[in-house]
């Protein structure tokens, strides 16, 4: 059983800072990428980042591209997601998900590929 715990959500003003973390436990976490997804209300679930199972590879939604930084630290086994220049657009749940397959060759973005997923984390930006 794969556990995925997030951590460091919270309010923060326009143009702030905050970075969010997420622990994962139960499964060989380096050998799995990694991805960071939001979703706001009423909305589907679109992803924000993602970190291959080395770290050497990186994706980012364009809306993010320049803001964001994914990250990972397979001897702590948790990745980061530091969000700098926040913007009220960037309320949502966050939630990291581990890809299903190990040593994928590629970054993947799409949520079937993903099959364990945190509870999430509440990122408020106020204007």
């Amino acid at each position: 059983q794969v556990q995925l715990v997030e951590s460091g959500g919270g309010l923060v003003q326009a143009g702030g800072s905050l970075r969010i973390s997420c622990a994962a436990s139960g499964r060989t976490f380096s050998r799995h990428a990694m991805g960071w997804f939001r979703q706001a209300p009423g909305q589907e679930p679109d992803v924000v980042a993602a970190i291959s199972w080395s770290g050497g590879s990186t994706l980012y939604a364009d809306s993010v591209k320049g803001r964001f930084t994914i990250s990972r630290d397979n001897a702590k086994n948790t990745v980061y997601l530091q969000m700098n220049s926040l913007k009220p657009e960037d309320t949502a749940v966050y939630y990291c998900a581990a890809d299903r397959v190990a040593l994928r060759s590629k970054v993947v973005v799409t949520t079937p590929a993903y099959d364990y997923w945190g509870q999430g984390t509440q990122v408020t930006v106020s204007s």
